[in-house]
């Protein structure tokens, strides 16, 4: 037998958890983990994995009922850790979801409208117990894998309370029960510990899922060493709000904390809850949309700093159900922390990876985890920081993102030579003010968006000539402009568009018919999958990115300041981040208009807006197209 450093290219055995060493000459042999060519390899039988589950106390007590509350966890691992000795590291994936999900009404958007939408059945799907493919591939290579019923959904007690401290607190004791620091009891209420834990673990998830990694991660917890969170939320502002104003998830207007709160909360006896998720409703506030102690209590990213795990960041760039925008001020703040970390920007939109990159996939997570759960030196922490998708299946990599080298440019909105169209120019020029007209719900950004060349009541439109090299947007652009508004709505809506037919990807996937095998099979789940691919559609534009702002909220997004009708303000926002390449011979275009229909809250048409071209400006980040 030999040590990795001896030889990386041969098998090499060692104690899960411990660094590889020579055993002393007559030891008997003890479980083994095999690692070769740098990674773990799959030597345990999921068929013969042993099961068990266990309700973990907590330090939260969110159903005021004056007993702590406890969370569920279902365990496979394999069978050595019962019949050998063997001690493992422990991937978790904890999710409200696992019991199912309820239909709930949303809330109204149509201002004057009280008539509320019901949410469509199946949300977000009933999961199976031990779904996906985690226990199909890592279980085999010596690693635990757990699902963990967030507060007041499933087996655990609690309230549901939409990523506050309560829900932190829970996601947090299952890495703690997994270090031997908090109890847990078998159904038949025998106290049981996890003796066969490392106490190294990882979590993974996608959506809510991968929003609970951000959470127990920034409880500081000891324990927990990497993280891979899938578009998920480090801010539920940033997920229902939006400067200052009531924002939908993209395809789920209405939707909100108590909303999401009664979607997840199948709990026994879920009647207790009724009075957290009034409160919940209460607070939210969706008369102003501002920033208020409940939406700090859902905020991590000023607690990136207390992360001891290593972090990779996946999103999609297409997704406007959790937008780009949570993943990015998540990655920024554990930049500043010092925290390790990766990052993954695909095409899809709301979704993983794993059915259109599906060996990549696996072997980064798995080198991710096999570096901070058995501390084998595979070089993941060493390659390229950035995996961009630039288009369906062609990726590049990059040091950081931004890119290095991305710096700022301010393009003038400018009148045209008839006023409207406009032109988006690097020098400004002054003109007449010119206005629009709200349409309310009548017409969808996109159904605003024709026409580019004709002027329309219902928008402002400024357009670069057709560019003579590619042009990368690579960050947060920013709208600065010198408006006033007149009416009831107090949105003002900033769309940045790639103007110019080409084929370009929607964030769909569908199914190529391929069957892939990636792990080991039982009954009734064969560990293989089928290959999507992704979907594109040819279309005279596509719009890169969207920027919202309450008016009201023009220097503050915790404060809403009245809004005198006709006179004008600065008003500065940001945009969704995101990197796009506009192709030569397109034009970028940025299009102002007021409600959005498919994202903000809709007051009665009419609404006047005027802006003052040559003084209004937007920032764009901009790198190398072909810049790494």
């Amino acid at each position: 037998m030999i040590t990795l450093t001896a030889a990386l290219l041969a098998t090499t055995a060692l104690p899960a958890g411990a660094a590889p060493t020579r055993p002393a000459r007559g030891a008997e042999t003890a479980p083994k983990v095999t690692v070769r060519d740098g990674e773990t390899q799959p030597v345990f039988s999921r068929a013969d994995a042993v099961t068990q589950t266990v309700s973990i106390e907590t330090t939260a007590d969110s159903d005021h009922d004056g007993v702590r509350d406890r969370v569920e966890m279902r365990i496979m691992r394999p069978k050595e850790t019962d019949t050998a000795g063997l001690k493992v590291p422990t991937i978790l994936e904890a999710s409200p979801y696992w019991a199912g999900t309820h239909n709930v009404p949303n809330h109204p958007v149509d201002i004057g409208d009280a008539q509320a939408k019901a949410l469509p059945g199946g949300k977000r799907g009933v999961a199976d117990v031990f779904p996906g493919y985690y226990d199909n591939y890592f279980l085999p290579r010596g690693y635990a894998i757990a699902n963990l019923d967030s507060i007041g959904t499933g087996g655990s007690t609690g309230c549901p309370t939409a990523g506050d401290r309560s829900e932190q607190a829970g996601a947090k004791a299952a890495v703690d029960w997994l270090n031997g620091r908090a109890k847990g009891w078998a159904p038949d209420g025998t106290p049981v510990e996890a003796g066969w834990s490392t106490g190294n673990v990882g979590m993974i998830g996608q959506s809510y899922n991968g929003t609970l990694p951000n959470m127990a991660a920034a409880t500081g917890v000891r324990g927990l060493k990497a993280i891979v969170p899938i578009a998920g939320i480090s801010s539920w502002y940033d997920y229902y709000r939006a400067n200052g104003g009531v924002l939908a998830p993209g395809g789920y207007q209405g939707e909100d904390l108590d909303v999401m709160a009664k979607i997840v909360l199948t709990r026994k006896d879920p009647e207790v809850c009724a009075k957290v998720i009034d409160a919940i409703a209460a607070g939210q506030d969706r008369e102003t949309g501002d920033y208020s102690d409940v939406w700090e209590q859902r905020d991590y990213v000023d607690q990136a700093r207390k992360v001891r795990a290593a972090v990779m960041v996946v999103h999609g760039l297409n997704d406007w159900n959790v937008k780009v925008k949570n993943s990015v001020q998540w990655w920024n703040a554990l930049k500043e922390a010092g925290v390790p970390r990766k990052l993954w920007l695909h095409q899809a939109n709301h979704a993983t990876p794993f059915r259109w990159r599906l060996e990549e996939w696996l072997r980064q997570t798995h080198h991710w985890f096999d570096r901070y759960l058995y501390g084998l030196r595979n070089g993941i922490d060493k390659e390229p920081r950035v995996d961009i998708e630039r288009a369906p299946g062609q990726w590049e990599t990059a040091k950081d993102w931004p890119v290095p080298g991305t710096r700022t440019v301010s393009f003038s909105l400018n009148a045209g030579a008839s006023g409207q169209p406009g032109v988006l120019g690097e020098r400004p020029r002054h003109g007449d003010d010119q206005s629009l007209v709200d349409a309310g719900k009548a017409r969808s950004a996109e159904e605003l968006l024709v026409n580019e060349d004709k002027a329309d009541p219902n928008r402002l439109a400024y357009l670069t000539p057709a560019l003579e090299e590619p042009l990368r947007v690579n960050g947060i652009p920013q709208m600065s402009v010198r408006a006033s508004l007149d009416g009831r709505s107090p949105y003002l809506t900033a769309l940045l568009v790639d103007y110019g037919t080409d084929t370009r990807p929607t964030g769909a996937r569908s199914d190529t018919g391929e069957r892939v095998c990636y792990g080991q099979g039982v009954p009734g789940d064969d560990g293989c999958t089928t290959r999507q691919a992704l979907l594109t559609e040819t279309a005279p534009f596509k719009i890169i990115t969207r920027g919202w702002l309450d008016a009201r909220n023009r220097h503050d997004p915790g404060r809403t300041e009245q809004i005198e009708a006709g006179e004008t303000y600065r008003f500065r926002w940001d945009f969704e981040p995101t990197d796009y390449v506009v192709k030569a011979g397109h034009r970028l275009g940025v299009v102002v208009l007021s409600t959005d229909r498919d994202y903000t809250l809709r007051y009665p048409a009419g609404t006047k807006v005027v802006l003052t071209p040559g003084t209004s400006r937007l920032l764009l980040p901009l790198a190398r197209a072909s810049g790494r």
